[in-house]
């Protein structure tokens, strides 16, 4: 979690997330969005990539209070200091600030603002001189990238690719494929033949401990110790109980947590009951809805799809989607479709009349919606439910 923090790009850090293939990952708490899928919150339905910014406004309140409250250390701020920002973020005047923290005059408080512009200033510069220093190192040494996965990256990792190559025959006298000389030696050299080690193992493939013990004792008899060591560095993953390892870093695939993660919550939700009914799309912008029936909310992903495709039937609500931006739109359920466990039950003919008693009730045609006022027997693609 340390390591994805400090890893991420000031704007990551601003938005409080990052985005993976897969997942949008909260840097404040560690929470994974799985994509694909839509979330409820408070009778609204969120698509991944909104869900992740409720959870940190729900959660965390905002990012700014989360980073607000790091160490000085971190923040290279005073506690004088963020408590002028604080009052800043809440909107307050120069006067007010002033009136609140009880110093100075308004201009003391003007002053304060110039010392924080300063900061602002000085950081830009630093922040381009560290990456123009660091693609200059990258051109002149020729270092090997660090490791995936590798723990807090430091002056160890600095190996180029000659020094691999000789640190290599030095402990490999018979090559690679051959017995490890010792394993006895500094913290850079053992990098770089843990790295080596770690190619003995295959990508998205899971081993059991004997496996894993079988292929290091060709290279060293102290396997247990090269076991240990490979899993402290981060080449390799281990459940818990010991039941499975994993080489950890693939560039084609996941660590076997997140597989495991992904497949749990995908079976979930298949698992999930399918709950049908009426829902709205709501144009926040100037209140204009949509209403739908559908006998499966999960259909939701797809006209979220087609919205953002541009490829939706209703040509209105996509065009202003278009002009107004997804984020000025919600998914909202209205009511949810309660099913008869005994005797006949019409679902769709059920369904039909509870998108009628909705259109009846919300009116959402000219202004007030995208809903076309016909007949369902008249209406055209745009006007239609899901069934």
């Amino acid at each position: 979690m340390l390591n994805l923090f400090w890893n991420a790009s000031p704007e990551e850090f601003k938005n409080g997330y990052i985005e993976e293939e897969n997942y949008y990952i909260c840097l404040l708490c560690g929470k994974k969005i799985e994509k694909g899928i839509v979330y409820p919150e408070g009778g609204i339905l969120y698509e991944a990539g909104r869900y992740i910014r409720v959870h940190i406004e729900k959660e965390h309140q905002s990012v700014f209070e989360c980073l607000i409250r790091l160490d000085k250390r971190l923040t290279g701020l005073t506690e004088h200091q963020k408590n002028i920002l604080q009052l800043f973020y809440q909107g307050k005047s120069d006067e007010e600030v002033q009136k609140e923290m009880g110093i100075g005059s308004a201009s003391t408080i003007r002053n304060h603002r110039f010392v924080l512009k300063e900061k602002e200033r000085q950081a830009k510069v630093f922040l381009a001189l560290m990456d123009l220093l660091k693609d200059k190192n990258k051109r002149l040494s020729g270092c090997l990238p660090p490791y995936k996965t590798a723990g807090t990256i430091d002056d160890r990792y600095s190996i180029t690719q000659e020094e691999s190559e000789k640190i290599l025959k030095k402990y490999f006298p018979e090559g690679t494929d051959g017995p490890l000389t010792t394993f006895d030696m500094k913290e850079k050299n053992r990098l770089v033949v843990l790295r080596e080690l770690a190619k003995k193992f295959e990508a998205k493939k899971f081993y059991k401990e004997k496996e894993v013990n079988e292929i290091l004792k060709t290279a060293y008899d102290d396997f247990t110790t090269l076991r240990r060591y490979l899993i402290e560095y981060g080449f390799l993953g281990r459940k818990p109980d010991g039941s499975r390892y994993w080489l950890k870093g693939d560039p084609n695939g996941k660590e076997e947590g997140n597989m495991d993660r992904k497949k749990e919550m995908k079976q979930q939700y298949k698992d999930m009951k399918t709950e049908g009914g009426v829902y709205q799309i709501k144009n926040t912008k100037n209140q204009k809805v949509f209403v739908v029936a559908t006998p499966n909310f999960k259909t939701i992903n797809g006209k979220l799809g087609m919205l953002k495709w541009g490829s939706h039937k209703n040509r209105q609500l996509q065009e202003e989607w278009n002009q107004f931006g997804e984020d000025a739109f919600v998914f909202e359920v209205l009511e949810v479709l309660e099913e008869k466990e005994e005797g006949f039950f019409d679902k769709k003919d059920v369904l039909k009349k509870m998108e009628k008693k909705w259109l009846d009730k919300l009116q959402p045609f000219g202004e007030r919606g995208y809903n076309q006022p016909k007949k369902r027997e008249e209406d055209g693609n745009e006007n239609r439910g899901d069934w």
